[in-house]
């Protein structure tokens, strides 16, 4: 059994224990204990670098797409294709890493999505026909490994029920935002000199950090048998990993409408007050202020409930959202993002962690899996809604939609908390009400 470093749970003590109170932890120590932990840190950068396609690979496909045919219409409808195409595949490949192990399924995978995206591109530059052009991004979206439920399901196997594992999450969660921070800028400066170098550099990056993800065997999960997996699904749920799915991939689904809106938003505002380059700026502010408070909510030790603490920061992400049509000029719409981000990375943080609380540890990894896929779907479909609002009534109507798709979220979630108090028992492969 992995042995926990000692302070990584001294938050942890009663109080009322006689002798001196235990010693607070600088900022950032309990973090740097976690990627002490043996091939921590390794598999962690290597899922880094790999998942650096979550935010250049769609908007790489928009630029090769719109360089080669001059349509952004098009090229919105291939991007939009992709995304429903990794949603869909992505849960059924969790699924089998879960069966076989990481390794024996993401080394074919990354050979699988280095071919399809050089397909795609060869298309593209050879100006192929429009079917062509989706159908191969759809396979290129399909084959994308998703490393992000990957990497925290190593967490969850080296820690076990450990309170440092909210830290993982949290650490991991950062990473996403510091990826959407560095992704989109790379990603446009390659391909403003040339088109298919921002897919082509996603797609080396993926590949990279997902072979040598596969390469690290030591913090690999255990896999586990077909029949062991089928008997951690009792009849009441079906095929669902986790009863809090019901829930959690609706919430997700609005969350990731309301990204795609901010975004798009976001730049028709600044294109409209005459500085369009700012909208990176802005949105990368976005971005920062969410990696701010998920490094803060992930070194602190919370007594609230897990599932309270979700609708808690879900109901303030969208209260900060709900700010951004009524800003008057970029710098109060970049100070009220910074804010309004603090809270995205602990509400991404908390939904991790109750799936993972409910899931068995047989099927953690398709578990988490659906959320990133259920947001996936919600920016395809999110993007193409707003885009219409936008072409027809403009920004201030496009923050409007996305404030309106975080509150259906906040609903959903309120309506379903009971669900999310469930917890899985593995003595009696079952969930009970935690």
């Amino acid at each position: 059994m992995t042995q926990i470093p000692v302070g990584l749970e001294a938050d942890q003590l009663d109080d009322s224990q006689p002798g001196p109170p235990p010693k607070r932890q600088p900022p950032g120590a309990a973090y740097l204990q976690l990627l002490r932990l043996p091939g921590a840190a390794r598999f962690s950068v290597a899922a880094l670098i790999g998942r650096m396609p979550m935010s250049m690979f769609g908007l790489g496909t928009v630029l090769l797409v719109a360089a080669s045919t001059g349509r952004y219409s098009l090229a919105g409808l291939v991007a939009g294709v992709g995304s429903i195409a990794y949603a869909a595949c992505a849960p059924p490949l969790a699924r089998m890493t879960d069966r076989f192990g990481q390794r024996r399924v993401l080394r074919p995978l990354a050979a699988v999505f280095a071919a399809t995206c050089i397909l795609f591109v060869a298309c593209a530059e050879l100006h192929s026909p429009s079917w062509v052009l989706i159908v191969t991004g759809a396979l290129a979206g399909a084959s994308m490994p998703s490393l992000g439920s990957m990497v925290r399901a190593r967490w969850s196997a080296l820690l076990g029920d450990s309170p440092a594992l909210h830290s993982a999450f949290a650490l991991e969660s950062v990473a996403d935002e510091m990826i959407f921070v560095v992704g989109p800028a790379l990603v446009t400066l390659l391909a403003t000199s040339l088109p298919p170098a921002g897919v082509l550099v996603a797609m080396a990056l993926a590949v990279a950090g997902t072979l040598a993800l596969a390469a690290q065997r030591n913090t690999e999960p255990k896999p586990r048998a077909l029949a062991t997996l089928d008997s951690d699904a009792p009849g009441r749920i079906g095929r669902l990993p986790a009863p809090g799915l019901v829930i959690m991939a609706p919430v997700y689904f609005w969350l990731g409408a309301q990204f795609a809106s901010i975004d798009l938003s976001t730049v028709d505002f600044a294109q409209r007050h005459g500085h369009k380059p700012l909208a990176g700026l802005i949105l990368g502010t976005y971005a920062f202020g969410s990696a701010i408070g998920g490094l803060w909510y992930g070194s602190r030790h919370w007594r609230a409930p897990l599932e309270r603490r979700f609708a808690i920061t879900l109901a303030l992400t969208v209260a900060g959202v709900a700010t951004f049509w009524a800003q008057p000029g970029l710098i109060t719409l970049d100070l009220s993002a910074l804010v309004a981000g603090l809270t995205i990375s602990p509400t991404l943080i908390a939904g991790y962690g109750l799936i993972e609380r409910q899931a068995p540890p047989t099927r953690r990894t398709e578990a988490m899996t659906w959320l990133s896929s259920a947001i996936s779907v919600g920016v395809a479909l999110g993007s193409a809604a707003c885009g219409h609002i936008i072409d027809t009534l403009g920004p201030r109507w496009g923050y409007g939609f996305a404030a309106l798709c975080g509150a259906v979220a906040i609903t959903i979630c309120v309506l379903g908390l009971r669900r999310l108090r469930a917890s899985y028992a593995p003595g009696v492969e079952q969930w009970v009400d935690a």
